[in-house]
C-alpha cells in the first residue's frame, strides 16, 4: 500500500509513510472488510460513514505538515483510523465525533491497536474543541460548505486547516494557514467526502 498506492502516487513526506506503515488499517475495519483493509478505496463503517481511502489519509496529513509536538484536532473520528496516523506523527491528537457509537467503537479499537493516548471526544466537530485549543493543525474528515470560521479560530498563528471543501457532488481539499493578514487559502487536489454536519456544515 505505501509503496505502490502512496509514494507512487505524489506522496513524498517519508515521516508519513512511515506512519502509514505502522497502523494497521485491518484494525479499524470490521471483519467482512479484512481482505480489502489495504486497498485504495473507502470502506463503510455504518452509520452512513466511511474510512477514508488511504491515499486520501495521506495527502491530509502531508498537507497539514503534522510534526512532533504539535497538537492536533482530528474533525470525524469515523473509524479512528486517520487519529492513529496523527498519533503516529505528533502523538497529542484530539478527535471529535459526532455519533457517540462510533466513538465508542474508534476509542475501543484505538486502544486494542495501542493508540490509547488519542482523546476521542464526542461533539459537533464543526465547532471544533475549544477547551483543548489551541492547535498547530486541525484536520476535517467531511466536506464543509465553507471554511469553518470556529476551526479557524481554534489555530495558533501559522497553524494549518485542512479541510474538503464544497458540495455533495464533490470538493476540493483546502489548505487554510492562520496569518496575520486573515486566512490564507490554497486549494488542493479534487476529492469527494460525507457532508460535515454541524452548526458550521451542512
Amino acid at each position: 500500500m505505501v509503496e505502490e498506492q502512496l509514494a507512487a502516487r505524489g506522496i513524498v513526506d517519508r515521516r508519513v509513510l512511515d506512519a502509514m506503515a505502522r497502523v494497521p488499517r485491518e484494525a479499524f475495519v470490521g471483519q467482512e472488510d479484512q481482505k480489502r483493509a489495504y486497498l485504495d478505496m473507502p470502506l463503510r463503517i455504518g452509520f452512513g460513514q466511511t474510512i477514508s481511502q488511504p491515499y486520501m489519509v495521506a495527502i491530509i496529513c502531508q498537507t497539514a505538515d503534522v510534526r512532533e509536538g504539535d497538537r492536533v484536532l482530528d474533525i470525524g473520528t469515523g473509524s479512528g483510523y486517520q487519529a492513529a496516523v496523527l498519533s503516529e506523527l505528533s502523538g497529542d491528537v484530539h478527535t471529535v465525533e459526532r455519533i457517540p457509537q462510533l466513538a465508542e467503537r474508534a476509542r475501543e479499537r484505538l486502544e486494542a491497536a495501542g493508540y490509547g493516548s488519542v482523546d476521542v471526544h464526542e461533539g459537533d466537530g464543526s465547532l471544533g474543541l475549544p477547551e483543548h485549543a489551541p492547535y498547530d493543525a486541525i484536520v476535517v474528515a467531511a466536506a464543509a460548505p465553507d471554511m469553518p470560521t470556529s476551526l479557524y479560530e481554534q489555530l495558533v498563528p501559522r497553524g494549518r486547516l485542512v479541510v474538503p471543501v464544497g458540495g455533495p457532488e464533490g470538493q476540493r481539499l483546502e489548505v487554510i494557514v492562520r496569518s496575520p493578514e486573515g486566512p490564507a487559502i490554497t486549494r488542493s487536489v479534487p476529492c469527494r467526502f460525507v457532508p460535515l454536519l454541524g452548526a458550521e456544515g451542512f
